[in-house]
């Protein structure tokens, strides 16, 4: 196991469990002084989701949180357990409204490119020029090998507003919604909030269908695309996550 850099997360992390009778301003309180500001209008928006919650039968707020995205499907997914050792539900799928590039990872700086890969939520903007955002890693373990050494590329987001120059852009009251999902779990304890991305949905046909008729001669392209399908294939058997490995060639392993 020497040769393998530990990815970036185990997402049967400890969280604090907070009971879902709560009211939602003492965990924006919380929030507010752990150094995220929300906006006031995040009252109303926690009040939402959790009824939509309560209507799904599902505990609010969640103690684990997993978005995976599909490029060519145009699809967000929110999964959600309420236990670490539950499995994860299907919560909501919002529409992706805008985003640049065709299906196959960015690999440089200016390619338009949304990431396919792995990663996790490392910044919370609630006022973005793009109304609100959650920004990804990358480039992570993977990208820093396989693309561009010099000028990967940066500042990927989640946002609303419906504009995307190499981002995943859903409608406002989307981001609003998961914004405050987001900004929950993490104030109870899930400091690695996991974001798939793939470049389509592996079970829909017309889909593969297209990545196959796209990168029909990218030995390489076809390589990575079967090496994100295991990921994607563990958690439809298991509805859990695995830990995910990156080895010295940019590979991502499952363990």
């Amino acid at each position: 196991m020497k040769s393998l850099r530990p990815f970036f997360y185990v997402t049967l992390l400890v969280a604090i469990f907070c009971p879902g009778n709560l009211s939602a301003q003492p965990y924006l309180t919380e929030l507010q002084s752990s150094n995220l500001k929300l906006p006031a209008k995040l009252d109303k928006v926690a009040e939402l989701v959790k009824k939509q919650f309560e209507e799904k039968k599902l505990t609010w707020p969640p103690q684990a949180l997993y978005i995976r995205s599909f490029k060519y499907d145009r699809l967000l997914e929110v999964w959600v357990k309420d236990n670490i050792r539950d499995s994860f539900k299907l919560f909501k799928t919002y529409k992706v409204c805008m985003q640049s590039g065709t299906t196959g990872p960015k690999r440089s700086e200016g390619d338009y490119q949304v990431p396919e890969g792995f990663y996790y939520i490392n910044e919370f903007n609630p006022n973005s020029n793009y109304h609100m955002s959650l920004g990804l890693n990358y480039p992570n373990a993977s990208d820093k090998i396989l693309s561009d050494a010099n000028h990967p590329g940066g500042a990927i987001y989640i946002h609303g507003n419906c504009v995307s120059t190499g981002c995943i852009a859903i409608q406002d009251a989307p981001i609003e919604e998961l914004f405050t999902m987001a900004a929950f779990v993490k104030a109870n304890g899930q400091d690695f909030i996991p974001v798939h991305v793939f470049p389509v949905k592996y079970n829909v046909q017309k889909s593969v269908d297209h990545l196959s008729e796209s990168f029909k001669s990218n030995l390489s392209i076809n390589k990575f695309i079967l090496n994100l399908k295991k990921v994607y294939d563990y958690f439809e058997s298991n509805r859990q996550l695995p830990l995910i490995l990156v080895n010295k060639k940019g590979e991502y392993l499952i363990d």
